[in-house]
């Protein structure tokens, strides 16, 4: 059964949620822990960040393009394509934590400016053979949501280092 869809309200307290708690988490890890994987393929907590980065880009571009033009036409791009043309994964944590952060911070002035009907403008998104419509909202609940199973990714991360 699928999950119910978050509601805006959900979407702004989880995206503001997530800095802190990513930084909650590895506030007591140093720069190597942060870049040591728990096993053979398996992403380390740096290497999460690195992606949370790539997916806040590009569905955070989508989302300021929706709210930009009216009912614009997108491209759809993979984060996992789109972290390639980026050096996250080479950054040091905190460096790239801060970016993080304040990247967030700019989407959630961004998102919390907006009133309840503008969550609703749409974009036709090309990718993948066929055309979408995706709105501010789907692309909030997308990030949001996908931001919640990395976290459970980093507490069993973190909890792997410190044994």
């Amino acid at each position: 059964m699928a999950a119910t869809p978050l509601t805006r309200e959900q979407v702004l307290v989880q995206l503001s949620e997530t800095p802190s708690r990513l930084g909650t988490l590895t506030a007591g890890l140093d720069p190597g822990q942060l870049r040591t994987a728990p096993g053979p393929d398996e992403w380390s907590i740096n290497d999460v960040l690195a992606h949370l980065r790539a997916c806040s880009d590009v569905w955070g571009n989508h989302i300021r393009a929706i709210v930009a033009e009216d009912k614009p036409t997108l491209q759809a791009v993979n984060p996992r394509t789109w972290i390639k043309s980026t050096d996250y994964p080479e950054l040091e944590f905190r460096p790239s934590f801060r970016s993080f952060t304040s990247q967030r911070a700019d989407l959630l002035r961004l998102l919390e400016s907006l009133p309840p009907r503008d969550w609703a403008r749409l974009a036709t998104v090309a990718g993948w053979g066929q055309a979408y419509e995706h709105t501010v909202l789907f692309y909030g609940q997308k990030l949001a949501g996908h931001e919640r199973t990395h976290i459970r990714q980093v507490v069993r991360i973190a909890a792997s280092l410190t044994r």
